[in-house]
């Protein structure tokens, strides 16, 4: 049975969190609260049907589980430039996946029955470094890139709260298989995080909250090694020449048993992407058209 979210307090931010302990498709909500307004971060399904009062939402970026409570809110929504059209429209966020197009009616029942997402056209834009001023409190937009291209993280002071979204420090690893996503972005988004000193950090899943930018530290070592770990397979893949679709069926990402529509384009994005930082580095060179060997 569901019994609704647990609520954890750190400063003036609650924190959300369902009985999947914000396991896909669950996600981990916040409410900021300041002398003068309030906001919500991520309106999870851990928010349907409980949606705490708000005069605005921010999202981190446009992916099903963090707006599936949405719909709670009248009020005005905010997402980076970079995710805002998948935030307008369903269509649109769809395509941003990059899925096969056999799969987009099932994708879309999904979206619409499981995850309630129906568009908000009315979304507005903001870019890196926008800060909503809620009285006594600051929200500051930080962006962090390659998840999605609009993937944002949120300061909040003077509590020292940063909620790091999709950098989840998950034993998954990092998850750079979109469109819009970036490996080289992601890097650079970790290492962005690693540069500032808050007392509490955020997760979007399972790790929730992190004290102390040293234990955070750890754990974003830990979750940037799984991209390590990824290069190490490919490299010794690569003892022979091998195609991109050779090395998506080698799989980077996901276990040979897990199955769906996504796991062909997610792979496929994932090894493209790999081999491109490879080559760059002198690592992987192109031995024949579209045939890769380790350097």
């Amino acid at each position: 049975m569901d019994l609704g979210p647990t609520t954890t307090t750190y400063g003036t931010v609650d924190v959300f969190v369902d009985e999947r302990n914000g396991a896909y498709p669950g996600a981990n909500s916040l409410l900021v609260r300041g002398t003068d307004a309030s906001l919500v971060v991520d309106p999870s399904l851990a928010l349907v049907g409980a949606a705490p009062p708000a005069d605005l939402v921010l999202v981190s970026h446009a992916h099903e589980d963090h707006i599936a409570g949405l719909g709670g809110y009248d009020v005005p929504v905010h997402v980076h430039h970079g995710d805002l059209d998948a935030l307008r429209s369903r269509p649109a966020l769809i395509s941003a996946l990059g899925l096969p197009p056999e799969s987009y009616d099932e994708v879309d029942r999904m979206m619409r029955d499981e995850f309630h997402v129906e568009g908000r056209p009315d979304a507005q834009g903001f870019d890196d470094g926008a800060v909503f001023d809620l009285g006594g409190r600051t929200v500051t937009v930080v962006h962090l890139p390659g998840h999605t291209a609009g993937h944002c993280g949120f300061l909040v002071e003077p509590d020292g709260f940063l909620f790091v979204a999709d950098i989840d420090l998950t034993s998954f690893g990092p998850y750079y298989g979109d469109v819009g996503s970036s490996l080289v972005e992601f890097e650079a988004s970790m290492r962005r995080c690693a540069e500032i000193d808050a007392r509490w950090y955020g997760t979007a899943h399972q790790k929730g909250v992190i004290e102390g930018a040293a234990e955070f530290g750890r754990r974003l070592d830990a979750y940037a090694a799984v991209v390590e770990k990824r290069d190490a397979e490919l490299l010794a893949f690569l003892s022979e020449p091998r195609t991109v679709d050779e090395i998506a069926d080698h799989r980077l990402v996901y276990r040979p048993h897990v199955q769906g529509p996504h796991i062909r384009p997610v792979e496929l994005r994932t090894a493209q992407r790999h081999v491109e930082r490879l080559r760059g580095q002198g690592r992987v060179e192109e031995v024949a058209t579209g045939r890769f060997r380790v350097a």
